[in-house]
């Protein structure tokens, strides 16, 4: 493989005139606060002139409860001194008030509350979302019933509906169904790559038997009729072979993809109907209860988080609507208005995405949620006040390219803020207003400069008086060292704008999806970023399996799993545990064997992690009132009909009294390799080999500062893998920017340059003098010997490497106007570039 040598240059040059461009339009624009209406209601506040309270428990009642639903748009209109029972909100006497409403509340589980379960049954909810009216409402109860200091918050587990497995369908073991109706349409459509000696799954294998199996899990036997008794529509299948067409417009045919999902559908229907009635469950197995993860799920979500100080917190639980509500139950209401390309993420989250022209031709803009500039203010007031906060969020950064990308802002304009977290590619920024720093100047994630990944994480910004900035990354500090001393909050401006997913303009879009964010005014302590990053996020459930039939004498038995919606397509099932909830119970010598996970009447082929399980239940790993840890294993079990609708179960090879002894099945038939073909023996050297090689070429350390930078810079866009069919265009513009640091340092240091350069070549000569026949005999001559050497058959000859350079020498002396001192100078320095950012020094 050869390259350009002169590319690199080229390349550095276009670079720099982007950058160049890029600082012209630095002054471009001004402050423009959008301000979008007041969301958050009638917050008219209630005078109360009764008598005092009687205890402090009754005085903390009316600052956590009383003060905020005692207001005419709430429940002042109705339970009231004369209104209806009972009367939480007396607004003549706050003791009254007290004693009704410990009749209708829980506070060991605030959730639970008759308070907050009727609300979430849709009585009188002040907002369009009932789910927001209800978690408000935990918030108010949970305030009532918690103590200060930090604590964190906790799960009371409770014993679901006890019901049995229900019915279902089941694929047969034989594939004549399945050849019958669905196999025909495969291998018309799909023959052309998924056969054996193609692409996986092998659903068009020309051995029915294999595509029958690798199909199976791609079919949903669920997907003739919705609960309703109405046929399924492609658009709400779940079978993963209509999702394919309907959804991602996988290689559809007849030029239709929703001809070709329907036509899936309907041969996926027919072999369904073929299969009769649903069967129960074979009665071989051994199982647990079953249990719906919406109907019987112990909500989980507030256990162990730290959450004394929230102001503002967005849990995303609508999942319909433009709203985004601020649950903090403190008021005003920070609820934040969805606008251009923004969706819903299942189990909790919305998703941020670009501009995009729809097929009307009409433009949607990037995607935004912005609160109100008056309900905004009550970040400025609680966050100057106490001199401190956290900005905490679960993200999930949809690339690891974009720049200049606000996730979240409080800010007035693109260069006028408060609090900003962005993007710069892999690093977090972080920029903020103080006594003591630049807003527009970022702080950023630069000790671990690729730790932004296109995944879920988990980040929290601190800021205290005495400690400056702080990032933490799933629950660890950075590392990272604010370089402005702590100063004070006090020059924030009260007029700016909350803003997720861009900047009040628009024009700092962010590609991704939050999952949650919670704005405290008052700094996290390290154990507390860590407690609420383990505690994770989404909607997330405990799920409690009886077994108490399956263990003589363990009445009130259950394995225990966390469960959560992990996206739209899949379960999350992780760190199961056993507890009787009777703490004066406890098991003795239980065998518990090969637990698997079922749903909808059947064990999935994949995701059965727990199948090799093989303990014993009892004392001394199980502690009464804490249970006994199974496996801090997690494992995906897919979606099928949706969290209100999917019944799962547990089996087991051994529990108790019960035991189903298994054995494995052979394995199917695999396809013999694919020859490939020959690999080159020629590869690309990765990143770390480029840095060392041009440190070892030149003679300049890597820790040169000049030369460390550029590399802490550029390195993400470095070859990662020695594949040299992988080369891009943006490897090369990042090799040429480090050769010309290295080249320049070389020239710049004395030691360096008298080392490596012969003492007859004259660099304070003019370009006449120094490039005339000799001079550039002798510089050429120097480079072809250390940066370029004899040892790779395969490089450019060096009459070849000569040639480039003397024609970039020409180009480079040529000064119409006269060369200034410095010039000669440059040329060495580009001179060397073009050869130490070629080819010559990356193949390997």
């Amino acid at each position: 493989m050869k390259m350009t040598l002169l590319s690199g240059i080229r390349t550095s040059q276009a670079f720099l005139a982007l950058i160049a461009s890029a600082l012209l339009l630095t002054g471009c624009g001004g402050e423009s606060t959008e301000a979008l209406p007041n969301t958050s209601g009638n917050n008219t506040s209630v005078s109360y002139s009764g008598p005092a309270p009687a205890t402090d428990d009754v005085l903390n009642f009316k600052r956590s409860v009383w003060d905020n639903l005692a207001t005419q748009d709430k429940c002042g209109a109705c339970h009231n001194d004369g209104g209806q029972s009972p009367q939480f909100v007396h607004e003549n006497n706050i003791n009254t008030a007290y004693a009704q409403a410990n009749t209708i509340v829980n506070l060991s589980d605030p959730s639970q509350s008759e308070l907050v379960t009727k609300v979430a049954g849709g009585h009188n909810c002040w907002l369009s979302s009932t789910t927001a009216c209800a978690d408000i409402l935990t918030t108010y109860v949970a305030n009532w019933a918690g103590g200060a200091g930090g604590s964190a918050k906790t799960v009371e587990l409770r014993a679901p509906a006890i019901k049995d497995v229900g019915d279902t369908l089941a694929f047969p073991e034989d594939p004549t169904q399945f050849a019958t109706h669905i196999y025909p349409t495969l291998t018309q459509y799909c023959s052309e790559c998924h056969t054996s000696n193609g692409q996986t799954p092998y659903i068009a294998s020309g051995d029915v038997s294999i595509a029958y199996e690798q199909a199976k899990s791609r079919i949903d036997l669920n997907d003739l009729e919705d609960e309703n008794g109405d046929t399924v529509l492609p658009g709400d299948a779940s079978s993963r072979l209509v999702q394919r067409l309907w959804d991602d417009n996988h290689n559809c045919w007849a030029n239709s993809c929703t001809e070709s999902a329907t036509t899936m559908l309907a041969r996926i229907q027919d072999f369904i109907a073929s299969l009769g009635e649903p069967e129960p469950i074979p009665q071989e197995l051994v199982t647990s209860k079953a249990l719906n993860l919406e109907a019987d799920g112990l909500l989980a979500n507030s256990g162990g988080r730290f959450e004394d100080n929230v102001i503002a917190l967005y849990e995303f639980k609508a999942g319909e609507g433009q709203t985004a509500f601020d649950t903090s139950g403190v008021s005003p209401a920070l609820n934040m208005t969805l606008s251009g390309n923004v969706g819903w993420v299942g189990g909790w989250g919305v998703e941020f995405g670009p501009a995009y022209e729809n097929t009307d031709g009409d433009m949607i803009r990037a995607g935004k949620a912005q609160g109100s500039t008056d309900d905004s203010r009550k970040l400025h007031t609680l966050l100057t006040a106490s001199g401190e906060y956290s900005f905490e969020a679960w993200v999930v950064p949809g690339n690891v390219v974009q720049e200049d990308a606000r996730i979240i802002t409080y800010s007035g304009s693109a260069t006028a803020r408060n609090f900003t977290l962005g993007q710069t590619e892999q690093l977090y920024d972080v920029l903020h207003r103080s006594t003591t720093s630049d807003q527009n100047e970022p702080f950023s994630t630069e000790s671990n400069p690729m730790l932004l990944q296109a995944t879920l994480q988990h980040v929290v910004v601190n800021y205290s008086p005495d400690g400056g900035r702080q990032i933490f990354v799933n629950g660890q500090p950075t590392g990272d060292v604010d370089p402005d001393s702590a100063g004070l909050l006090t020059d924030w401006d009260n007029t700016f704008a909350l803003v997720f997913g861009n900047e009040t303009d628009g024009n700092s879009p962010w590609e991704g999806a939050l999952r949650m964010v919670a704005i405290h005014n008052r700094a996290l302590t390290p154990e507390q970023v860590q407690a609420n990053y383990e505690v994770g996020v989404g909607q997330k459930f405990f799920l409690l399996f009886s077994v108490s039939h399956l263990i003589d004498g363990m009445e009130q038995s259950f394995i225990v799993f966390e469960v959560s919606q992990f996206d739209s397509f899949g379960y999350l099932f992780s760190n199961p545990f056993y507890i009787d909830l009777n703490d004066e119970a406890a098991p003795s010598g239980v065998p518990l064997k090969g637990m698997r996970i079922g749903i909808n009447g059947r064990e999935p082929a994949v995701g059965q992690a727990f199948a090799n399980l093989d303990i014993t239940l009892g004392s001394p790993d199980y502690v009464p009132g804490s249970g006994q840890q199974l496996s801090s294993l997690g494992t995906v079990i897919g979606l099928e009909q949706g969290p209100g609708i999917d019944e799962f179960f547990l089996t087991f090879e051994e529990l108790g009294n019960g035991q189903d002894v298994r054995t494995e099945g052979s394995l199917p038939s695999q396809p013999d390799p694919e020859d490939l073909g020959d690999v080159s023996t020629i590869g690309l050297k990765t990143f770390e080999e480029i840095n060392a090689s041009m440190s070892k070429m030149t003679g300049v350390p890597t820790t040169e500062p000049a030369v460390y930078n550029t590399y802490n810079l550029v390195k993400q866009q470095l070859p990662t893998v020695p594949d040299i069919e992988g080369f891009l265009a943006s490897h090369q513009m990042g090799i040429t920017q480090l050769a010309i640091q290295y080249c320049d340092a070389l020239v710049r240091n004395d030691t360096a340059r008298e080392n490596f350069f012969p003492e007859s070549f004259d660099f304070d000569a003019s370009v006449a003098v120094a490039f005339n026949t000799t001079g550039r005999e002798t510089l050429i001559g120097v480079l072809l010997e250390k940066l370029v050497g004899t040892d790779i058959d395969t490089q450019p000859s060096d009459t070849a490497v000569e040639s480039e350079l003397n024609s970039l020498i020409t180009t480079l002396t040529a000064c119409p106007e006269g060369c200034d001192a410095e010039r000669t100078k440059t040329v060495v320095k580009a001179s060397c570039a073009a050869v130490l950012g070629s080819a010559v020094t990356l193949i390997q």
